[in-house]
């Protein structure tokens, strides 16, 4: 797949690029995606994990690729993947590299959700002894309604859990959520800080401003003793990373372009999961390449098959 196809390829290249790799097996697939076009440039296929001389080597690979045609690269988004700085850095320099946001805010949903369900551990494990059989006594009954509205709201915080991490919430879902973390400000607190992490990635201001309200994020967190292993991620170094597309607003956030990809290469391996070798694997990605290459003209087939059977 080069030559023509690179040709082909490069003809409308955009400057952004999205890189990742896929583990198929023993195998792992190198792929580079146009970031606005939605189509791999190139591709390699190891027998091994990939190591920064594989990395540095297929970005240098691509980097003669460019060079050939007189074309630069702007922009790079990647995961949160140490493979990738060192080779990127090494081969083109000082270029922009984004984080993938979506990889950073899973990360920081899941810390969130770990300490929803830590507190849903601490109200079960509060929870009183009763006596076996239905009770008699008014304290005893009173005690077991106490034990049912517990229990309900650990049902609630469990089946509302989503809440805690959904960017935007409705009126009838803030009103649930205050009823399901009555008796909870630690867990408001989360919340609040869940909508701050989500206001660091509003296009509409730049990086310097997003710094700024990422300290002060840090600052406040720091105050709550509670939250310190939870949100640890809070303090990656990563988040600055994933911040560097604010200020190029044609540099995409994340590499959903890559990962497009990726999800369609194991959808089509599900079929020959027991026939896979090095060569096989690279032939599928090829033939993947080039029925995304013939993608306009089939779109266009369909068109005028849509439009003659309507005339018909």
């Amino acid at each position: 797949m080069s030559g023509p196809y690179l040709d082909e390829a490069l003809k409308d290249f955009s400057g952004y690029i999205a890189a990742d790799e896929v583990y198929d097996g023993p195998f792992c697939v190198l792929s580079i995606v146009d970031n606005h076009r939605f189509r791999r440039l190139l591709y390699e296929v190891l027998d091994t994990h990939p190591t920064q001389a594989d990395t540095t080597r297929f970005f240098q690979r691509f980097r003669e690729a460019l060079d050939a045609r007189g074309l630069t690269l702007t922009g790079v988004t990647t995961d949160g993947s140490p493979l990738y700085p060192p080779a990127l850095h090494s081969v083109f320099g000082d270029v922009p590299h984004q984080l993938c946001e979506f990889h950073l805010l899973k990360e920081l949903n899941r810390s969130i959700l770990k300490a929803v369900a830590h507190v849903r551990r601490e109200q079960r494990q509060g929870q009183p002894q009763l006596a076996r059989g239905r009770p008699s006594a008014g304290a005893a009954r009173q005690a077991a309604r106490r034990k049912q509205r517990r229990e309900a709201k650990i049902a609630a915080l469990f089946e509302h859990r989503y809440l805690f991490v959904q960017r935007v919430l409705t009126y009838a879902e803030r009103q649930t959520f205050r009823r399901i973390t009555r008796g909870f400000p630690q867990l408001r607190v989360l919340r609040t800080i869940a909508d701050e992490v989500y206001r660091l990635f509003d296009r509409r201001c730049r990086t310097d401003t997003a710094l700024e309200r990422l300290a002060c994020l840090r600052r406040r967190v720091q105050r709550f003793k509670g939250l310190r292993n939870t949100l640890r991620k809070l303090y990656s170094s990563n988040i600055e990373k994933a911040l560097v597309f604010l200020d190029d607003s044609l540099l995409p956030a994340t590499s959903n372009a890559v990962e497009r990809g990726n999800r369609r290469h194991r959808k089509m391996q599900k079929s020959i999961y027991c026939v896979r070798t090095r060569e096989h694997v690279s032939q599928r990605v090829a033939v993947d390449m080039h029925r995304e290459a013939q993608a306009f003209g089939r779109g266009q087939t369909l068109s005028s098959l849509h439009t003659a059977r309507a005339a018909s």
